[in-house]
This record gives C-alpha cells, structure tokens and sequence, in this order.
C-alpha cells in the first residue's frame, strides 16, 4: 500500500519534526534523535507538577499532539507500536522535572510498563519526585487481570493536566488521575485491520463482518461480528460498556481509530446521542481521532462519570487543538424554513398516460443505476447511476400530487421536485431545464419546441455545449430528433453518447478534471443514462 512517507526508518522522527515545526514555537525535542525522541513544552513552569506520557508511535495525535498547557508536559515517542527505551524515557523526565516532581502515565502493555518503570526507579537515584499511574480501560476481556490501556487514557491526561496547571502537588494529581482511571471503561469495534508502513494490510476481517475488542496495535479482537449498519455498532458497544454507565452524568469520548470519515464518525456520534442505552451520557469528547491505530477503520467508546470533583477539570481549557473539548449531548434544534424559499404547490390532478409515462422513466433510471455508477467510476466520482436513481425514486413518490393534467404546471411542478431531491450539480441542471421547458410551454409553445428551449437554457447557464462530453452530447440530437419519433431520438441519443467515448478532453463538467486515458473509450455517464432513458422508452412504446 502507497502511503506519504519518506522512508520506514525515517518515520517517526520526520513525524515528529513537522509536529514541531507546526506548533507556532509551543513545541520542542531534546537532541537526541534517532532513540531518544521526547517532545515538550517550550512554556514549561518546573515548579509544577510535570506529566508525562508515551509510547508506540502510529496513535497520532496521541501522545506528542497532547503536549500543551492544562495537558501533557512532555511525551515520549517509541517507534511505531514500539515502547519506547529506559534512556529515553529518562531523557524526558530529567527534561522538565523540577522540584514538584513528576507523574508517569503509562498504557498498560509490558513494554510501557518496564521501560517506564525503570525510568522511574533511575530518576528517583537522581533525588526527583516520581510517581507513576498504569491506565487499563479497555474492558473487551473483563477476565483479564491487566487490561489494556486505551482512549480512555485521555481522561487521565486532561483530569491530571488541569489540576497540574493549577498548582496541585505530586500526590493529589496521582490520587486524581487513579481515581479517573479505575471509573473509566472503553471498547473498540473495527471493520477492518491497520496497515503498518511499508507492510500489506493483514486480511483477517472478512467483508460483512466487524471486530469487536480489537486493541490499538491491530490486536484481534474479542469476537467477530455481522457488521449491518452504525446503529446496531453503536448498540453493540453500548451494551458491553452499561454496566460501567451508572446514575448521574457520563462523559464518553467518540474517538476514531484512524481511517474512518469524519462522515462516519458524524453518523456515530447521532447514534450515540439518541441510543437509549445512553441516557446517562450527557457530555461527549469528539467525534474526532484522539488515539488512532494508524489507518484502522474503526472506532472506540471511553466512558467516564462527571463528578463535582472532575466536572471542571474536564471542562477546563487546554492549549492543546488536538483535544476537541467536552461539550454537552442535546437534542436537533430545528427552525423553519424562510419565508418565500417553498414554492407553490400545484393543484393536483390526474392523466394516466402522463403518470405512466413518468413512472417508466423512473423506472429505467433506477434499473440503470449500478451501470451508471461504475460508468462514472472511470471519470468522477462514481454517483450518476444513485443521484438519477434517487430522483427517479422522489419523483414516483410525488406523482399525486402533481399537476398530470397540465403539462406547463407539471414541468415546472417537476423542476421543483428535483431541486429539492436530487443532489449535485446534475440536479440543478435538470431542475434548470424543467423550470425553463415550463416557462416555454406557458408562452405557447409547441413541448418538443419548449424542450429545447429548455435546453438552450441549461447551455447558456452551465456552460455546456455539445461535444463538451456531457449529457448534453445526447440529449440535444435526441430532442432535434424527437418530432420524428421516438425510435428517431433513440437513435440520435445513442449516436450521441457513444460519441462521447471517443472524445478524451471534457470541457465541461467533473470529467473536465481527469486526464484522457480515463476518458476515452468510456462513454460520459450522463449521456449514456439519456440513451438508455429514450432507448427504454422507444421499447416500450
């Protein structure tokens, strides 16, 4: 798998310095690449309580992108999924560890523990103050003595961060972030693996299914799952995590493991915020990568109890823009729309034949939808064949209530009906042509004349042209052709859109983007969804 790297070697040191390089001057490193790889804060008070973290590398932002007032003092980087060494972890310590000494906060894995720990004992031979805090949140193995530490490490970094900022000695900060620890719960659901650099994906989670307790090195998970859609995962997750959601305010962070969508995530946190199993789950952190896996295609829940004690920690501000903040769970607020934005319904009325002819027309854009879709994959973005098939869908939805007796009113009643329905730019541009073949028909003319003054317009509005390798390029012979019948048009649309494939430069349209090879050979997309839509017509008939 390609990826934007310089080189695997490279990595997590070349990571680490565009962090650095990016932060505005409120970052620094100790000297001491390639081991030693320990990220601070230039702003650094020593009289205060210092927090430190780390680990593996490959969980950005985590742990270098928390380094910042009111969270971490420094963090030490291991290479990817790799504990870092004693020495570095050493380094950081004797960095910016003063008088008030130091809080170690380590992920439970072995590693982590035993160079972390052995830090701890070599600094304390130094005459500084260290105390060390292991986080085991993850619950998808309730039998295991030592759980993994996960997202849920978060909470420890901004609860201890706030209270370190404010002045609070070594032991009320560990006392605090163990509290944080033992009430916090997290679990991680998956669709697929990560990919470590320079290697291939491992293929372990088959198409359908997700995984359930995976860690966040690409560990397996607890247990396989049919994946149906975000509510049942969301469900899924909720219900492993209730018996740790008591009475009172939770505060769950929604975080993404790597390779999710912001789109995604959006829909899981909807989720989140409606699931009854949630009620208790008044604030939320995210939806946004806090503690990644890489580029795994998942995402975790981490839930914690909002106490008088940890309410104003949780909320306080942070010098830090990976941490998205804590923000309350509330209902869709929804207003009404401005006056003059919904247009005047038509009366309906009622024509067979109209409402038959419109009903195959839907019906041959939605038959051609897959087709259509992997046609549009070869130049754009592959979503002609589901924007037609949505509208076509709409449409027959809406048909009584349209005017099918009056042909100027149902174009216009037509147009209407896509602006609002159908997305992208071919909505408007259908929208557009409808609107206008209205307008035509109510100043007395003839429809195959009033269609082509609709597309006239659509010309002089979008730009397009025949021969510009659009829709255009066969739907205007196909209305030149149409006073001949409809076999005619059939004939002149599929003319046109073949013609399409043999033309490598669109001047129009998102094809206009894409180099020739991609072009030639395919006919456009919509072109050829107005050849099969006269073609389907021309059979029936």
């Amino acid at each position: 798998m390609s990826q934007f790297i310089n080189a695997k070697e490279t990595l997590v040191t070349d990571a680490v310095d565009g962090l650095i390089e990016t932060s505005g001057g409120a970052l620094t490193r100790l000297d001491g690449y390639p081991h030693i790889k320990v990220v601070y804060r230039t702003d650094w008070d020593r009289s205060k309580v210092a927090l430190i973290s780390g680990g593996g590398s490959g969980h950005e932002p985590a742990h270098a992108g928390f380094v910042g007032r009111g969270m971490l003092t420094a963090a030490v980087c291991g290479e990817v999924f790799a504990s870092p060494s004693v020495d570095a972890v050493l380094a950081g310590i004797l960095a910016v560890t003063g008088e008030a000494g130091c809080l170690l906060i380590v992920k439970n894995y072995t590693g982590d523990r035993l160079n972390f720990g052995l830090a701890a004992e070599r600094a304390r031979a130094f005459g500084l103050k260290v105390a060390m805090v292991v986080v085991g949140d993850d619950i998808a193995r309730p039998d295991l003595p030592q759980p993994r530490g996960v997202a849920g490490t978060l909470f420890v970094h901004k609860i201890a961060g706030a209270l370190a900022e404010q002045g609070a000695d070594l032991d009320t900060v560990q006392q605090a972030a163990q509290q944080t620890i033992e009430a916090t719960a997290s679990i991680g659901m998956s669709l697929d693996t990560c990919t470590m650099p320079g290697a291939t994906r491992e293929d372990r989670i088959p198409a359908g299914n997700a995984e359930l307790g995976l860690g966040i090195h690409g560990e397996a998970g607890v247990e396989q799952v049919a994946h149906k859609d975000a509510a049942q995962a969301m469900g899924m997750m909720l219900d492993k995590l209730s018996g740790h959601i008591g009475a009172g305010p939770h505060v769950a962070i929604l975080n993404n493991l790597g390779g999710t969508t912001p789109l995604e995530m959006s829909v899981l946190a909807h989720e989140l915020a409606t699931n009854p199993k949630a009620e208790a789950i008044q604030y939320v952190v995210g939806p946004s990568g806090m503690m990644t896996a890489l580029d795994m295609h998942g995402f975790s829940v981490s839930v914690l109890p909002v106490t008088a004690d940890n309410k104003d920690h949780l909320l306080a501000d942070v010098g830090v823009s990976a941490w998205p903040g804590m923000k309350g769970v509330g209902p869709v607020t929804v207003q009404p729309l401005p006056d003059g934005l919904s247009p005047i319904q038509p009366i309906a009325s009622q024509n067979p034949k109209v409402r038959g002819l419109i009903e195959q027309v839907c019906a041959l854009l939605a038959a051609a939808e897959d087709d259509l879709n992997a046609l549009d994959a070869k130049s754009g973005d592959g979503d002609t064949g589901s924007t037609l098939s949505t509208a076509a869908h709409a449409l027959r939805g809406s048909l009584d209530r349209m005017p099918l007796a009056d042909l100027t009113q149902l174009f216009r009643a037509i147009s209407n009906e896509l602006s609002q329905t159908m997305g992208g730019s071919s909505g408007i541009i259908l929208s557009i042509f409808f609107g206008a073949t209205g307008d035509a028909c109510a100043n007395g003319m003839p429809t195959s004349a009033a269609l082509l003054a609709g597309l006239e317009r659509i010309s002089q509005v979008g730009g397009a042209r025949a021969g510009d390798r659009t829709m255009i390029d066969a739907l205007e012979p196909a209305l030149k052709a149409l006073p001949e019948g409809i076999a005619a048009a059939a004939s002149a649309a599929r003319a046109g859109a073949d013609h399409t494939a043999t033309i490598g430069r669109a001047k129009a349209g998102r094809s206009s983007y894409v180099p020739e090879e991609n072009l030639i050979g395919h006919n456009d997309p919509g072109a050829e969804a107005v050849a099969r839509l006269f073609e389907g017509l021309a059979k029936a008939m």
